[in-house]
């Protein structure tokens, strides 16, 4: 088995519908997971953002970015898929790999 797959299974992200959302939740996940490396494929119609293990996008954020206020319900209306498993509040989304033996 190949590094990179092993690596490629352990990835975890949102993807979103393109927009002024996804740009902005992309600028946060940046923000809000110091020291994490992300991968931004951006597909025209939809913007995948990956890094390894687990990441977190704060409403507080993106309300940042946007320069508007922000919930985590209108993230999940512009989310059409994601990697990994993942957990929200009101106020966070978490995308994180959990591995099960």
């Amino acid at each position: 088995m190949s590094g990179d797959g092993v690596a490629r299974n352990n990835m975890v992200g949102p993807v979103l519908r393109a927009g002024e959302v996804a740009d902005a939740v992309v600028e946060a996940l940046e923000e809000d997971n110091p020291g994490k490396e992300f991968t931004v494929e951006d597909r025209v119609a939809y913007v995948r953002a990956e890094t390894e293990g687990e990441c977190v996008v704060r409403a507080v954020t993106v309300a940042k970015v946007l320069g508007r206020p922000f919930r985590i319900a209108e993230l999940e209306v512009n989310l059409s898929s994601f990697s990994g498993r993942i957990e929200t509040t009101d106020d966070t989304m978490r995308f994180y790999f959990e591995k099960r033996l």
